[in-house]
């Protein structure tokens, strides 16, 4: 009769019998002893399972909706790292193609010989953006004989990012606050505060706070007509890290690109409606000499010489793989129906909750980011039991996740909230988080809250 002996180190016994699951596990500090791989994967995933549902986070801007073959690519890329470009000549000459497609796509003169690079997201790419304006006007304003020590950049109300860069690389930011019924910059406030140590205007295309889109071409023209008074040539920098992806697409009658001059530069961000998985962004630049020189590295590939330009430095390369999948994958086209459609569930929604009678619409979802953005009326009668961190944490037991927070500076005293319709969403979907809306009025009818949710208790946007 054979003996069978069992390996005490691999043990058929149940996963949920194992020490590492009937005793507490080292969660801050290393354990002397390591575990079954299978339980340890198998806690982990058990404890992701209290994070929320992506599907139905409707606060993010991040694509959450990604099909198998991007699955399949970023395991194929774990290992490859963006930074060694003569190790990975192959994706270098990738991550290139992505980027002379952006420069077609957003109109540039010759999108063949412009440059630009890929980042870990958009807030990177804004900040070499911003550098880049710094350089060069330090360059003119040396040329010149002039001081260079007090530079200043004009931008509506911007994403967290902006306000890092100014920090860190010492530049006073200009920031136009909201005021009631204007909500982002105009060309008319751009020009009362723009001088000669402005380095560049940064209009958003795709205001993270309502959505919108910030006029560039009518600050174009403002700063053409500046220009002409006083002689002073002040640069723009688009902010497009959402609607960089979309209004090419979807708004082609709206002109915000290289198409004007005056657009030295644009970022986008490729992981939130670019459809890529997290961890890509781009910046272009209208033409080479438009980013200085001096921030240019360069190093060889394939025996021929490339340049990079970047605050990180390790990082994999699969995202941007994913990217170009998705440029050959979709097409002009394919990217045209998916940003419709949600443009189209945005406009839904809007209308829906319009109808409710308690909301007013601060952007319906109709001409820029496909969402919406409301707050609740103040002409009701009787007011509200509610507020909309009440509402947002209501809607929290249903699965879905709903910015709610105060707008900026000025504004602090409203409060909105907002959903972002993305890539992956259905009209279905669309119905059952109105129908979920109206059932969490109800409820507050029937069940009056004694005491609402504070700012510090309910604000959950935070960039």
């Amino acid at each position: 009769m054979p003996l069978h002996i069992v390996d005490k180190h691999k043990s058929l016994y149940d996963t949920y019998v194992q020490s590492a699951t009937i005793e507490e596990i080292s969660k801050f500090k290393l354990a002397d002893e390591p575990n079954e791989p299978e339980t340890i994967k198998k806690l982990i995933m058990d404890e992701l399972l209290l994070d929320g549902n992506s599907k139905q986070n409707l606060a993010t801007f991040c694509q959450t909706d990604l099909d198998k073959n991007i699955h399949s690519i970023m395991d194929k890329c774990i290992d490859k790292n963006m930074i060694d470009k003569d190790e990975y000549p192959q994706s270098a000459e990738i991550e290139n193609r992505c980027l002379h497609i952006l420069a077609d796509l957003w109109n540039a003169p010759d999108s063949l010989e412009t440059i630009g690079c890929s980042t870990t997201g958009s807030s990177e790419a804004a900040m070499l953006g911003g550098l880049a304006l710094k350089w060069n006007w330090r360059e003119n304003r040396k040329k010149l004989g002039l001081p260079y020590d007090k530079p200043n950049i004009v931008t509506g109300p911007v994403q967290i990012c902006w306000h890092k860069f100014a920090l860190y690389f010492d530049i006073e930011i200009r920031e136009i606050p909201m005021e009631n019924g204007r909500y982002i910059m105009n060309s008319e406030e751009v020009l009362k505060r723009v001088d000669e140590n402005t380095i560049g205007v940064v209009p958003t295309l795709g205001v993270t706070f309502t959505l919108q889109y910030e006029d560039v071409f009518a600050i174009s023209n403002a700063l053409d007509q500046y220009e002409k008074e006083t002689g002073i040539n002040i640069p723009i920098h688009v902010d497009a890290a959402s609607g960089g992806f979309v209004a090419p697409f979807i708004q082609q009658e709206i002109i915000w690109d290289f198409r004007l001059p005056r657009v030295k530069s644009i970022n986008a961000s490729g992981h939130k409606f670019g459809l890529s998985p997290l961890g890509v962004g781009w910046v272009v630049w209208r033409e080479k000499k438009d980013l200085h020189k001096d921030l240019v590295f360069n190093v060889n590939y394939l025996g021929g010489n490339m340049s990079t330009f970047s605050l990180n430095f390790s990082r994999p390369g699969g995202q941007i793989i994913a990217q170009y999948y998705n440029f050959l994958r979709h097409g002009r086209n394919g990217y045209t129906l998916i940003q419709q459609a949600c443009l189209e569930h945005g406009i839904f929604i809007g209308k829906e909750l319009k109808k409710l009678g308690i909301f007013d619409l601060i952007y319906d979802g109709t001409d820029a980011l496909p969402g919406v953005c409301w707050t609740i009326s103040k002409n009701q009668s009787p007011e509200p039991l509610f507020n909309l961190y009440d509402l947002s944490e209501k809607l929290r037991s249903r699965g879905w996740q709903v910015a709610s927070y105060t707008l900026p500076s000025s504004m602090n005293d409203v409060v909105v909230s907002r959903v972002v319709i993305r890539h992956g969403f259905s009209r279905d979907l669309c119905s059952l988080f109105v129908k979920d809306v109206q059932n969490a009025i109800e409820y507050f009818q029937k069940h009056p809250i004694l005491r609402s949710l504070e700012k510090d208790e309910g604000e959950n946007f935070h960039h």
